[in-house]
């Protein structure tokens, strides 16, 4: 039986809708923290059960009888993740599959990237063979500055610099093919990102030529960015990690373009520009 855990998340539904075109319902199985959400998969013969990182007892029922387990990382810190892995070891799971980051690197200044790359090493440290899916940055990231900049003609951040921009769908399939066909990805994967890098003044340019209306990239510094999202009430955690993005892209550490995602699914990966597409119609 081929696990994923989060299975209502947008990642973590995508790769099972996808899983149950080409896999048997009944050798499917979903860990969500709400089974009431994943009814609808009940319903086509999905085994649901509650699973949460936090809660090692319901995980381990959530994944008796696993055959795989697809990890769907979740926060950047890497410790509910060892809790997983513990979990399908112990389960009898003979292959472990991680969402991981492209950038994961224990000296990145990005914080989520340095949490994959521990469980990276916890992945290598468990004995079970297993694969980092190392994907790309999601490509849906931006629209949550475009909404606004959509409204006031200014898309406002930090200095930032070139993300390879992933969609979602591509990293779907990816994960299907990971799960479906062993041999095609195995232990630590190259970058699977989309086709081009592109910086924030040219996400910019694309929603306006998208939208019709006119978005300029403003560049401000961190501590004024911070000070203004500490004052719209944004955590501080959630402000210190966002930072931590803007960093890490001034750094390259963002900036790769591999030709291993087209490979893999048989089509080239999806642009940008069609992401934002279909987003900003919405």
């Amino acid at each position: 039986m081929i696990i994923v855990t989060g299975g209502t998340g947008r990642l973590g539904r995508a790769v099972v809708e996808r899983l149950a075109e080409q896999v048997p319902a009944g050798q499917l199985g979903v860990s969500v923290r709400d089974p009431g959400k994943a009814s609808d998969l009940a319903a086509r013969g999905i085994r649901v059960r509650r699973g949460d990182f936090d809660d090692p007892d319901a995980l381990a029922v959530a994944f008796e009888g696993a055959d795989q387990v697809l990890i769907v990382s979740g926060p950047a810190d890497p410790a509910p993740h060892r809790v997983a892995i513990e979990t399908a070891k112990a389960a009898g799971a003979a292959r472990i599959l991680y969402t991981c980051h492209q950038a994961a690197n224990l000296d990145s200044l990005f914080a989520a990237t340095r949490g994959h790359a521990a469980t990276e090493q916890d992945l290598a440290r468990s004995g079970v063979p297993f694969t980092a899916l190392r994907n790309g940055f999601y490509a849906s990231t931006p629209v949550y500055l475009l909404r606004s900049a959509v409204e006031t003609g200014e898309l406002i951040a930090p200095e930032d610099g070139p993300f390879s921009w992933t969609a979602h769908r591509d990293l779907a399939d990816a994960a299907v093919v990971a799960l479906t066909d062993p041999s095609r990805l195995d232990g630590i994967t190259p970058a699977l990102t989309g086709p081009e890098v592109l910086d924030y003044a040219e996400v910019a340019a694309i929603a306006s030529a998208l939208t019709g209306r006119k978005i300029t990239r403003v560049t401000v510094p961190d501590e004024e960015w911070r000070q203004a999202a500490l004052g719209r009430g944004t955590p501080e955690f959630v402000v210190e990690l966002t930072l931590g993005i803007f960093r890490a892209a001034r750094r390259g550490e963002f900036a790769v373009v591999d030709p291993t995602l087209p490979k893999l699914l048989g089509r080239p990966a999806t642009t940008l520009r069609e992401v934002l597409a279909a987003e900003l119609a919405r």
